[in-house]
């Protein structure tokens, strides 16, 4: 019984030792520094408005006139359900996954606030921005000025802007607000956080820009939104809403991808779909 005790202790010990250093924030940006470094790629980080943006890049960019811009996801926002989290550092990169996949041409990598950011880096960083404000204005200011920026290093003079889960959110009101963009690109994003929030019944995002309020200004940009048939998370209601505000000469795409969930199989696949991406 001692041994059986004691081997239940040391198993109890193990897991919390796992599950400590799943959520720790050194621990997250050496694994995507990691996922970077595999592919030749590295870490920028750019003053951007009220922010210090981290982005990965190649080590040797591409000069191209078309630049592919991968925004991150959400993160890590809550560490339980009524506690956010200290660092949004995500724990699995999808959007950066995603960006070392992508096809032919010129791609770059851009993480929302406060992510893969520390020390005097981590300026303006408040847990309002990884929850409810996480698509206030000064978000999306920030984006844009970093979009410029990595335009800038590549040499590009337009641009795709491809968002997973909540950066599908950032890239449609950055999108909205530039004469750049050639093509939105949505993976499981989430374009209308109203409807979001209604159907996981919590509160609204206040402070946050819904970008299913900017169809007017995004009807004029070629979009396609990738969503997953069993995607519990943003699923396709959420993207059906969003859609169903413009008017039916002007709705955009979407493709409903089977046996694909919010996380399951879009960065092991989507080399295939980015070759669909202009370029």
């Amino acid at each position: 019984m001692h041994i059986l005790r004691s081997i239940s202790l040391f198993l109890s010990l193990s897991l919390e030792l796992v599950a400590c250093a799943s959520i720790d924030p050194q621990e997250r940006r050496a694994n995507a520094d990691a996922l970077a470094a595999a592919q030749q790629w590295k870490m920028l980080r750019m003053s951007a408005g009220r922010f210090v943006l981290a982005a990965y890049v190649p080590s040797r960019p591409m000069k191209n006139d078309i630049l592919a811009v991968y925004i991150e996801g959400d993160g890590f926002a809550w560490l339980t359900r009524s506690q956010p989290s200290d660092d949004p550092t995500p724990r699995s990169p999808v959007g950066l996954q995603m960006a070392l996949r992508h096809g032919k041409g010129a791609a770059a990598y851009l993480a929302r606030p406060c992510q893969y950011v520390d020390g005097k880096d981590a300026r303006g960083c408040e847990a309002a921005y990884w929850t409810k404000r996480r698509f206030a204005p000064e978000v999306i200011d920030a984006a844009d000025l970093a979009i410029d920026e990595l335009k800038r290093h590549f040499g590009a003079s337009k641009l795709v802007l491809v968002g997973y889960s909540g950066g599908g959110a950032v890239a449609a009101l950055v999108a909205a607000r530039r004469q750049d963009v050639v093509q939105l690109v949505t993976v499981a994003g989430n374009l209308d956080h109203l409807a979001w929030t209604s159907l996981h019944r919590i509160l609204p995002l206040d402070g946050s820009l819904n970008p299913a309020d900017a169809w007017e200004t995004l009807q004029t940009i070629p979009q396609v939104h990738f969503v997953g048939g069993n995607d519990k998370n943003v699923g396709v209601e959420v993207i059906n809403s969003y859609l169903a505000r413009f008017p039916p000469q002007h709705r955009p795409a979407m493709r409903v991808i089977n046996g694909f969930d919010h996380t399951c199989c879009w960065a092991d696949q989507w080399h295939e779909f980015s070759m669909q991406l202009p370029r």
